[in-house]
Order: C-alpha cells, then sequence, then structure tokens
C-alpha cells in the first residue's frame, strides 16, 4: 500500500460482507463510540448517532465532522449497520428498534477491526495509559510530517484536535480496548503494549483469561511487538516470540528525567534510539514511560525522531489534566480506575504539593465488579492521599453488587488506612464536594480521581465556589511578611497599568518596595500554590475583561529604578526603570547605543523578558548579565552568553522575575549627540505609529514578510470592533477609542487573522501576550 492513498482505497467496499454506507451509534457521546464516529464520517460514511448524557464538548467534536445527532432513543431511516457502547442495556430503545428492523448489531471493536482491514494497523493497547500513549504516538508522527488515520479513546485538551481523523497515510493508529473481548478481531502490524495488568473482571474471570487474549493479539500480529520491558506480565506472555521493549531497560530505552517546568520534562534516551533527548509537555514517571513507548513506535514506522516532537502535546481530556490552579490550590482530573493507575498517579503527584499543603483526592469507583474485585488493593492505592473523600460507584451498566459498593469499599480504606481522614456521604456528589470546599486550605492539591461522572460534578464545584473569600484568605496570608512600603492589593483594576488602558482587575496586586518584600511575596505565593505574574510598564500585553486569578508583581516603587554607572563604561539598572527614562540618564551619561529604546513605552524587566526591539535593536544587543529570582524564590545571577534568547523571548526569564541587569553601552559619546539621535528616532516614531492608546505591534511578523503589510493589503486599516480599530497608521497597530474591551481587541485578532490566512495563506501569530491566559484558548 501506498504510504499516502486516496480515502477510497483506505475504506472497506464492505462492512461483515454486506455494502454498507450508513451507520447509527448507539452511546455515541462514550469516549469509545465517539472517535469512532467520527473516524467513519472520515471514510465517507454517512453517520448518525444518540446518547442519552451527551456531553458539550463531545458534541461539538461529532457536530464538526458532520455526524447527525438524534434524541438516544431514535433510530433514523435508512440506517444498515447499528454500532452498540458496551454501556448500552439490551432494553435500550434504539436497540430493540434496530432488532425489530433486522439490522445487524456491532460493538465498538467489531466496527473498528473492520474498518482497519484496509489499513496498516497499529494497535495501542494495554493496561493503564493507552489513550495516552495514543495520543503521544499521533502527535509524534503528526509533527514528524506523516498523516496517520487515527481513532483514539479521549478528547484532546485542545478542542481544535479532534479524537480521530481518517488521515491520508496507509498507516492507521488505534487505541484497541480489551475490556469487552472485541481484541480478538484485531490483526494489527504493530502492536504497543503499554503494560499489562489483570482488570474487567466482568469479563476475565481470571488473570489467565486474560493473558489469552492477549497470547493471541500477539499470534496475530504480523509486525513489530513493541513491549513495555518493565511489565512482567507482558513480558510473560510474550515469551518465545520476537518483541522489542521499551523503558528502563528497554532496547529503546528511557535512561532519565528532569523536571523542565510545572507541566514538562525532559526525558533522556538511548539504546536504539535515533535520539537522545525529548521534551515532553507533561509531568510525572508514567508519562515519561508513556512518551518513551510512543517515540519507540514511531522511529519503528519510519518517523524521523526530533527532540521537540512532544514539546507541544496537547494533553488529554480526564489524564492529569489540569482543571484550575494558580489560585492557592490545585485541581487535577485523571480517568484513572484501577488501583495500579491511581498509586501511579498518586505518586507523581505527590511532589507537586507544596510544603503546607495537602494531597486531596476524589474517588468515584467505576463498575461493582471493579471495585468488588479490587477492594483491598484501592484501599492500598488511596492511602497515598492525605484526605478521601468518596462517591458512589458509577456502574457503568452493572447491577449492585455484594462487596462491591462505595460502603465496602469505605470499610475496607478504614480497616488498611486507619488515620487516613475519610468523608463518604452517600447520594449526590455536592455534598462531598461542599465537605471538600470547607476542607480546603491554600497550597492544596485536589485529584479528582475516576471513570464516571464526577468530573461534571467537579466542574459545578469550581464553578460555584465563592472566589471572593478564598482570595481574601490568601491575603491575609501574604501580608504579614511584608513591610508597610509595600502595597498588596485585592481586585486591583489592570486597565490604567497598561498602554492599551483595557482588561479587569488581578485578584491580588502588589508593588514590593525592597528585594526581601519580593522574596517573601514570591516564596509565599510557591508555597501556597498561587500564581504570579509580573507586570512592567503594562505595553505589549492584553488584559482579559475578566481580569487574571494570579498574584501580580510590579516593580513601580523607586527602589527598582536605579540607575548605576559603574565607571567602566557599563551601568547596573533596576528593572523597574523605565526604558525612557534609561535613554536620558545615558545620554547626560555620554553612553551611547541605548537610543533605539526611547520610545518603547516599557521597563527594563519588560524589555529583557520580551528582548524588546526597535528602530533595528534589541535589548540583549546592550545587556551584559541579568540579576533575577526564579517564581521558587531562588535569586540567580547569568551572563548574557549563558541565556537563551531569541526573537520577542528569553528563555530563562518564562518562570522569572528580572531584577536588575548590568548593561554595557556600544560607545561613549558627547550628550547632544546622544540626544540628537534619540530626537531623530522620535521623529520616526510619530510618523509611523498611532497616537492613540496601544499594546504596541499586535502581531509578530512572519519570516520574510511584515504583519503590517499583510494587514494593509487585505483592505483592514480602519477594521473596528466596539471601540478597537485596526490603526490607519499602521496596520500592526490596534487601538483603544476610549471604550474598548479586552473582547473588542481579541474579536479583531481573530478577524485579522482569518482575513489574511483566507487572502494570503499566511496565519498570523501574536506578539501582544495575553495577560495569564494562552491565546490558543481565545483564537
Amino acid at each position: 500500500m501506498n504510504p499516502s492513498a486516496p480515502i477510497s482505497s483506505l475504506t472497506p467496499s464492505e462492512l461483515f460482507g454486506a455494502p454498507v454506507r450508513r451507520l447509527h451509534l448507539i452511546g455515541v457521546g462514550g469516549m469509545g463510540l465517539g472517535p469512532l464516529a467520527i473516524y467513519a464520517a472520515g471514510l465517507g460514511y454517512a453517520v448518525s448517532g444518540g446518547d442519552d448524557a451527551l456531553t458539550a464538548p463531545m458534541a461539538t467534536q461529532l457536530k464538526r465532522a458532520g455526524i447527525e445527532l438524534v434524541a438516544a432513543a431514535d433510530l433514523p431511516e435508512g440506517v444498515e449497520l447499528v454500532v452498540v457502547s458496551s454501556a448500552i442495556h439490551a432494553d435500550h430503545s434504539a436497540l430493540i428498534a434496530a432488532r425489530a428492523r433486522g439490522l445487524r448489531v456491532v460493538r465498538r471493536g467489531e466496527l473498528l477491526a473492520a474498518l482497519a482491514g484496509a489499513r496498516r494497523l497499529v494497535a495501542v493497547c494495554g493496561s493503564h495509559g493507552k489513550t495516552t500513549t495514543t495520543a503521544m504516538l499521533v502527535t509524534a508522527l503528526r509533527g514528524a510530517g506523516l498523516e496517520p488515520g487515527y481513532v483514539g479513546g479521549g478528547l484532546f485538551a485542545d478542542d481544535a484536535l479532534p479524537p480521530a481523523a481518517a488521515g491520508r497515510d496507509a498507516w492507521l493508529v488505534a487505541e484497541i480496548d480489551e475490556s469487552d473481548g472485541t481484541i480478538s478481531h484485531f490483526r494489527p502490524e504493530l502492536t504497543l503494549v503499554v503494560n499489562l495488568d489483570w482488570d474487567h473482571p466482568d469479563h476475565y474471570r481470571t488473570q489467565a483469561d486474560l493473558e489469552t487474549a492477549f497470547a493471541g493479539l500477539f499470534e496475530r500480529t504480523s509486525g513489530e511487538i513493541l513491549i513495555n520491558a518493565a511489565c512482567t506480565l507482558s513480558r510473560r506472555v510474550a515469551a518465545g516470540r520476537a518483541i522489542r521493549t521499551f523503558g528502563t531497560g528497554g532496547e529503546y530505552a528511557l535512561a532519565g528525567t528532569a523536571g523542565a517546568g510545572p507541566a514538562r520534562q525532559e526525558i533522556t534516551l538511548g539504546g536504539k534510539f535515533t535520539l537522545t533527548v525529548a521534551s515532553v509537555r507533561a509531568f510525572g514517571e508514567f508519562n515519561a514511560v508513556n512518551a518513551t513507548a510512543a517515540l519507540a513506535a514511531a522511529q519503528l514506522l519510519g518517523a524521523t525522531l526530533r527532540a521537540d516532537l512532544l514539546a507541544n502535546y496537547p494533553g488529554v481530556r480526564r489524564r492529569q489534566a489540569v482543571l484550575a490552579g494558580g489560585a492557592g490550590f490545585t485541581v487535577v482530573e485523571d480517568y484513572a480506575h484501577h488501583p495500579a493507575e491511581i498509586s501511579a498517579l498518586l505518586a507523581g503527584l505527590r511532589g507537586r504539593v507544596p510544603a503546607q499543603g495537602r494531597l486531596r483526592v476524589v474517588f468515584q469507583p467505576h463498575r461493582f465488579s471493579r471495585t468488588a474485585q479490587f477492594r483491598t488493593a484501592f484501599a492500598a492505592a488511596l492511602g497515598a492521599a492525605d484526605a478521601l473523600y468518596l462517591l458512589d460507584v458509577y456502574g457503568a451498566g452493572e447491577s449492585a453488587l455484594a462487596g462491591g459498593t462505595t460502603a465496602d469499599l469505605t470499610d475496607a480504606v478504614r480497616l488498611a488506612q486507619t488515620t487516613l481522614p475519610l468523608v463518604y456521604l452517600p447520594g449526590e456528589h455536592a455534598a462531598v464536594f461542599a465537605r471538600l470546599n470547607a476542607d480546603l486550605r491554600p497550597g492544596d492539591v485536589v485529584v479528582i480521581v475516576g471513570a464516571g461522572d464526577l468530573d461534571v460534578s467537579a466542574r459545578e464545584w469550581l464553578a460555584g465556589r465563592d472566589g471572593a473569600a478564598w482570595w481574601d484568605r490568601l491575603a491575609g496570608e501574604l501580608g504579614p511578611c511584608l513591610s508597610v512600603d509595600t502595597k498588596l492589593q485585592r481586585e486591583a483594576p489592570l486597565a490604567g497599568k497598561t498602554t492599551l488602558g483595557v482588561g479587569g482587575a488581578a485578584r491580588l496586586y502588589a508593588e514590593p518596595a525592597n528585594e526581601a518584600d519580593m522574596l517573601a511575596l514570591i516564596r509565599g505565593a510557591h508555597a501556597l500554590g498561587l500564581r504570579v505574574l509580573p507586570l512592567g510598564r503594562g505595553s505589549n500585553l492584553l488584559v482579559p475583561d475578566e481580569g487574571v486569578d494570579a498574584l501580580v508583581l510590579s516593580l513601580r516603587h523607586p527602589f527598582w529604578e536605579s540607575f548605576a554607572p559603574m565607571g567602566d563604561g557599563r551601568v547596573r539598572v533596576g528593572a523597574g526603570l523605565r526604558l525612557r527614562n534609561l535613554c536620558g540618564l545615558a545620554a547626560k551619561a555620554g553612553l551611547a547605543g541605548f537610543e533605539f529604546m526611547e520610545g518603547i513605552p516599557g521597563n527594563i524587566g519588560g524589555a529583557l523578558r520580551m528582548n524588546a526591539g526597535a528602530m533595528g535593536g534589541w535589548m540583549f544587543d546592550v545587556v551584559e548579565s541579568v540579576e533575577f529570582i526564579t517564581l521558587s524564590g531562588e535569586r540567580r545571577m547569568l551572563p548574557k552568553t549563558a541565556m537563551h534568547v531569541d526573537y520577542r523571548h528569553c528563555a530563562e526569564l518564562e518562570n522569572a522575575i528580572a531584577v536588575a541587569a548590568i548593561l554595557r553601552p556600544a560607545q561613549t559619546a558627547p550628550g547632544a549627540e546622544v540626544a540628537a539621535q534619540m530626537d531623530a528616532y522620535r521623529e520616526k516614531r510619530k510618523k509611523s505609529q498611532p497616537r492613540e492608546p496601544s499594546a504596541g505591534c499586535i502581531f509578530k511578523n512572519p519570516p520574510g514578510d511584515s504583519a503590517g503589510r499583510l494587514i494593509d493589503v487585505s483592505g483592514l486599516k480602519g477594521a473596528r470592533e466596539g471601540d478597537a480599530e485596526v490603526s490607519p497608521v499602521h496596520a500592526n497597530f490596534i487601538v483603544n477609542h476610549d471604550h474598548a474591551r479586552a473582547s473588542d481587541v481579541i474579536a479583531l485578532v481573530r478577524r485579522v487573522r482569518a482575513r489574511v490566512e483566507q487572502a494570503h495563506g499566511v496565519r498570523l501569530e501574536p506578539e501582544v501576550l495575553l495577560y495569564g491566559k494562552d491565546w490558543k484558548e481565545v483564537l
């Protein structure tokens, strides 16, 4: 089969011995059938579906794929094949109707296997981590320039990415579910087993039954079998077969990990890998192993590996996904529903809990049969929590089973973990979350664990919390450690502190009066799990209308505005010194080389963070060294040669706040000459840039072109949304005519990007920061 082929050649001519063009999926909102429906639609089938528990995110993906959504009980006319979720009861109205019409009814795995018959199948399977590994493999392959078909088992955290796609290459990457026995229908070319544990006791009565199922899959695999080197059960099932191994001690070796930020790590690779280091946008040892598996499979499929293939991995919903963070507590949700998964999850999160915080776990058991079978193991795994909140079992179609209720699990936990604080309130989830809310303390990490419907309850809890009282409490925690000269304010308006003049308030705002207070604020925030955002003079940023849930630190106190010549041509400056003032002081001192900064409306700290530039000059052209405080409270100094600086970016200041810098001017010159050059730049700026409030250039220049030129020739000068306007003077500026809102500016950014991309095929990227957010959230 050709590496790239038309969709028609990737679509079976018949399904189950008959020509089929129209499918209906009962339970289409689930993570099994939803992605499969999208894949089938991408192949050209007419697809409909219904679900009485359809969530908004899945509905959005299904509608985007052109799938007809009907009432859960309905079965449209003209359907030729019906696919049913394992959670659907035999007495479901649509299922009864299908049988009455004499339609063939198949399960998710049966249809996926039939559709995969026209492709080269990569089967990602196993007990724990297959959804994440599938998503990582797809991300890596696409990043390497391949276009495989894929069918995942969850929604990407980035809503712009579908959970399945037909692709164009011959390869189909699919998450294979063993839970209902349909694994016996698959014939992969490459099988990747993340690990094996006995699970699904409703189907596999013994561990030996599970082993037999996977041994059969290995027997039907025509090419490579890739297993986890650390998984004893996988090795036993694969005994006597030619296999590849990944992970610690594997042929495709995970040699080490190192943290590289709050949700990022660097993994060291060895053995047969063509790569030695990779950046992974995910935390935890288990994700390091998942990433190693994905990269090993990608290499076996012929992809050229690069260190950044997983650097922007978007993550999957309900897989170590952060629901809330930076507000003095963190909420993480995960789909873990087996004791081994819970143990790995909590072990990985333990290191993220601040010193004064507690690891609070909300767990909803999934299926009565699983809870009964692994009750003792669940009790042991949940013992890693500092406090435990239990919800009633999510039955997933099962009836209650003796020994498998949450009351039974509660008894087991109390027997095994005699000192563990435990809350179980039968019935509605709201009562348990109310108790959690009352117990919550600054610095806590809350983990929402389970494969049921507790994610909906968790979001409802977060949306309904009394935020004002919580932020008052955080202010009370930070205030006593500060001197009287330091300002600490609640709900401080930020619009007047920016050059664009739009946006809401900071939940907490501080102007430290000295370095001791700066360190106290940063270290205190770190200990509380409170997000810190630096604010310079407010240029080059857009504050959202709702403000920011963070502690905003501004160096507006005179302490930070120092200018101290060092006697050898260098000068040490405070990060709060305005660039305009720097230029004036330098001119008086006869120091040349700073003139290009005269019209940049910012301070030294902001210019360092963004490597600000104008008139052909860049901030780091005149920098010798930078002093900064990391967001964990460590004070550091680095020479420019040790820093990673590029266009509008300094890597070392992504998670740090500059406090001072040593600058070395280009030369000395008479003050009058320096002043004359500044005047020349000022006049040039007046003629080419608008006078109304703005944030500066709104978009980055694309390679080899000018954003302003592209916007101009697209006819967008003067375009408006509310009181926000594309400047008639310079098209890469959006100006505020008195009463613009951040939503107006965002709407105008969207409109400009869409028009330029449509007219010129160039997607402009914002240069202005969306303060406290990522532009991906709104574009």
